[in-house]
């Protein structure tokens, strides 16, 4: 990949003396719709991910071009607008914006090529990927020092603030804090963090896109989000919490009259699935992978029944990875259409994977896409 990124920034660009960056994508294992309420959760980044190569400029202009998304677009750091017909740049835009608005001098334009080999859309955040990417060359070509808290927090604040999605800090996280053959066990209210060894031994852990097409700033994600907000405006005052991850199951047959039925559904969903992800990092700390798998499970069924961010082609999936010998499937990422992520014995993988896409075609008309990959360091330079 290093040589394809150097020959094809040569043909571009006309220049040789651009540095090479690898930006992962990341899974959530459990913990879904936990970040924007201050809990636990439990991603890993990606062998699969966003490459890049960059070069500093003389001048201000920006000059970038992506495998993905088609022709060269230009732009100026004097011009740093949203553009509703390069909506892809925004992202890059976002982060210059979000450092300048910290005080970090961006001085001089660069040339850029990315070449991305994950699925947009499959809720695995290629968002947060390109956003990382593009934060970790700028801190190294700038010297900026940025620490790894405010790295994810500058690429949070290009997704919240820029292209408009209320996205919590896990995405921008996992993607940059990743660690090889390692969940990690993160505390979204306080940012502190632990590594958890991903021993799967027999089982492999397996991707599976519904192809289901979906905009994530077009979705019910921001609904959600006001959701838990007003949810947060009632009981706060009550109980003293700064958000709703402080709460505990039990707490929830006393809240349930001062919230509306839809509120309240959302409100246990994230109350017993940060006790859920608590536990499942226990249950890989304990070498129990079939309490891991079973908790795997009942996210799925408290996102689907309680946050309602499933829909048919995710439950069809996760039911049929089920049916044919997951130890564990849940959806994965936002929802509204994107992935699930199960847990399958090595020598059920292939049986599986032929019975799913058969029976997932029949029932929704085209077929899902089965994600080869592996757990992985986080954004770095290569």
């Amino acid at each position: 990949m290093k040589q394809q990124l150097i020959t094809n920034f040569y043909q571009l660009f006309n220049r040789t003396d651009g540095l090479t960056y690898f930006s992962p994508a990341r899974v959530n294992l459990i913990g879904e719709h936990i970040d924007y309420n201050g809990g636990y959760v439990f991603p890993c980044a990606l062998s699969i991910g966003t490459y890049g190569i960059i070069g500093k400029r003389n001048d201000n202009i920006i000059n970038v071009s992506s495998h993905s998304f088609g022709k060269m677009y230009q732009f100026s750091l004097d011009n740093l607008e949203r553009d509703p017909l390069v909506s892809w740049a925004d992202y890059i835009k976002g982060v210059i914006v979000a450092l300048h608005k910290r005080g970090y001098k961006i001085t001089h334009g660069f040339d850029l090529y990315i070449h991305g080999n994950m699925p947009y859309g499959a809720g695995l955040s290629s968002s947060a990927s390109l956003e990382s990417l593009i934060v970790v060359m700028l801190d190294d070509m700038f010297n900026l020092n940025i620490s790894l808290e405010d790295k994810a927090l500058i690429g949070q604040d290009a997704e919240n603030n820029f292209v408009g999605v209320n996205s919590g800090i896990m995405d921008q996280f996992a993607v940059l804090a990743g660690k090889k053959n390692h969940a990690i066990m993160l505390n979204t209210n306080t940012l502190e963090y632990k590594y958890v060894p991903l021993e799967l031994n027999d089982y492999r852990l397996l991707i599976v896109n519904t192809n289901k097409k979906r905009g994530l700033a077009d979705s019910k994600y921001n609904e959600r989000y006001k959701e838990t907000r007003k949810a947060l405006s009632i009981l706060k005052p009550i109980y003293l919490i700064s958000n709703l991850c402080e709460l505990k199951p039990s707490i929830l047959p006393q809240i349930k009259d001062l919230l509306d039925d839809v509120i309240f559904k959302r409100v246990r969903h994230v109350v017993t699935e940060q006790d859920r992800t608590i536990k499942a990092s226990n249950a890989l700390i304990n070498h129990n992978l079939e309490m891991f798998g079973e908790l795997m499970i009942q996210s799925h069924e408290s996102l689907k029944n309680d946050y309602d961010v499933t829909g048919i082609e995710l439950d069809t999936l996760q039911s049929l990875l089920m049916k044919h010998g997951a130890l564990g499937a849940r959806m994965t990422g936002a929802g509204f259409g994107g992935s699930c992520v199960a847990i399958v014995n090595k020598d059920l993988v292939k049986d599986l994977t032929l019975k799913v896409l058969e029976s997932y075609k029949e029932i929704i008309g085209y077929e899902p896409s089965f994600i080869e990959t592996s757990v992985s360091d986080g954004t770095h330079k290569f």
